[in-house]
């Protein structure tokens, strides 16, 4: 049995001859040309994202169909900068095509990330133990170190500054632009998703993700643990 593909992509010029290209290796070709109708239709076996849609992000798409499912997701798009790559793959996708691109290539691609997709869910896996809590964090602005537990975390000087403000009230919540007004500039004109890419990296260097929340059309906060070891 073939592949089924849902492909969210608001370009009909680009849209219609990749699904008739897919379907000439054997793929059934979804497509949908919103952000929205793409969170709420079926995904298939894998979905194919544009980045550049018209009601929202393509970056949003990937994480709302990642806080539900676990399905391969390869990103399409002309936006090959590298923040765009690292924060798409941070927010669970698989792989990530710039445009323009073979559909050769694009099957290869697709076919690969099922097969692993596969390989992972058929594979006897033990069950997975309860996540620990993550231990003490301690931050020293005097001489900007970072400590979780025993274990020292190195830091980029933006993701301690970014993690500075986090600590200095704990469980408050910071919108966006309060972030990059203060660990930015009040005049920041670059791409936002810079400060996702930060975040991210924040969350997997700390160990744990439960550090930093996400308020979804908000902003961060910094999590209060209230168990015996939390944030300093």
């Amino acid at each position: 049995m073939g592949l089924r593909v849902l492909l969210i992509e608001d370009d009909e010029t680009i849209a219609e001859p990749l699904a008739e290209g897919l379907g000439h290796f054997g793929l059934t070709v979804d497509h949908v040309t919103t952000g929205t109708e793409g969170l709420r239709a079926p995904y298939g076996d894998v979905v194919l994202l544009d980045l550049g849609l018209p009601d929202m992000d393509g970056i949003d798409v990937c994480r709302g169909i990642r806080e539900v499912s676990d399905v391969p997701i390869v990103i399409l798009s002309a936006r090959g900068e590298e923040a765009d790559r690292v924060l798409g793959l941070e927010l669970g996708a698989d792989d990530y095509l710039a445009k323009p691109f073979s559909v050769r290539e694009l099957v290869a691609r697709v076919r690969a990330v099922t097969r692993r997709t596969r390989r992972t869910q058929g594979a006897a896996v033990p069950p997975a133990a309860p996540t620990p809590e993550p231990g003490p964090l301690a931050v020293d602005r005097r001489t900007r170190q970072v400590w979780v537990g025993e274990a020292q975390v190195p830091l980029t000087p933006k993701e301690f500054d970014l993690l500075a403000l986090l600590t200095e009230d704990p469980g408050a919540v910071y919108s966006r632009q309060q972030i990059l007004d203060r660990v930015w500039d009040p005049f920041y004109e670059g791409p936002t998703k810079t400060l996702d890419v930060h975040v991210a990296s924040l969350r997997r260097k700390l160990g744990h993700p439960a550090w930093i929340q996400t308020l979804r059309g908000v902003g961060f906060r910094l999590a209060v643990h209230t168990g015996p070891a939390g944030p300093a």
